[in-house]
């Protein structure tokens, strides 16, 4: 057990344990997205209202909901936790940066995106998220998640704020996806360009169909 607990709080561990949040995160990504597609039917809402049911009312979807509150949790602590001790480990910035050289700009940008997605999904929650639960703990009843986003969706603001929101996602992704995979141990040369245009896809598909969503709302395009 002592074994256990002195890896994961090594430097190696939080980046393994970053990785591990990370896959489980990405996993709730295919399945949030999966649900927010379904506004796409375009058929006053009943597909959609039907799969916001069961994400809303399963047993299973809602245990899941607390593990993954505190997978994010674990996500963020980490993340902060790896990007001090980098900080620390270099107090005085040299002169002459070239960073480019030794890694791209959004590898070294994932803390910076990863803070702006924390503030986006702040937002994103407080709007439908955190008042639909809560209405279910008082109320035992659902609110109109469908009616609730055609509404907030008619404030450019609002859809401003989501498309900046998923452009961090997709920035966040194109660096996290691949670098939770090497976290791992899990690169190999025979499958490594397998990895990279899975991860490139994902950061692009998942966050435009969710961007799509407010957007196609704001234009008149789903009614």
């Amino acid at each position: 057990m002592n074994w256990f607990i002195q890896f994961f709080s090594s430097s190696i561990g939080k980046k393994v344990t970053m990785a591990l949040t990370g896959l489980f995160l990405i996993s709730f990504l295919v399945v949030h997205c999966a649900i927010n597609a379904l506004i796409f039917y375009n058929d006053g809402g009943k597909t959609f209202n039907i799969g916001a049911h069961f994400m809303g009312t399963n047993p299973i979807i809602r245990t899941i909901e607390i593990v993954l509150v505190v997978g994010f949790l674990v996500h963020i602590f980490q993340g902060l936790w790896l990007w001090k001790k980098n900080r620390d480990a270099r107090p005085v910035k040299y002169k002459v940066t070239k960073g480019s050289a030794n890694s791209t700009w959004y590898s070294r940008s994932m803390t910076l995106f990863g803070t702006l997605i924390l503030l986006f999904l702040v937002i994103h929650t407080s709007n439908f998220w955190i008042p639909n639960r809560t209405n279910q703990f008082l109320h035992g009843e659902e609110l109109p998640l469908y009616e609730m986003m055609l509404e907030k969706f008619q404030n450019p603001i609002e859809v401003i704020i989501y498309i900046l929101g998923c452009f961090a996602l997709f920035w966040h992704l194109l660096h996290g996806f691949k670098s939770a995979f090497q976290s791992l141990g899990l690169n190999h040369k025979r499958y490594n360009g397998l990895i990279v245009f899975s991860g490139n896809a994902f950061a692009v598909i998942v966050p435009f169909i969710l961007a799509m969503m407010p957007v196609s709302i704001y234009f008149g395009w789903i009614k």
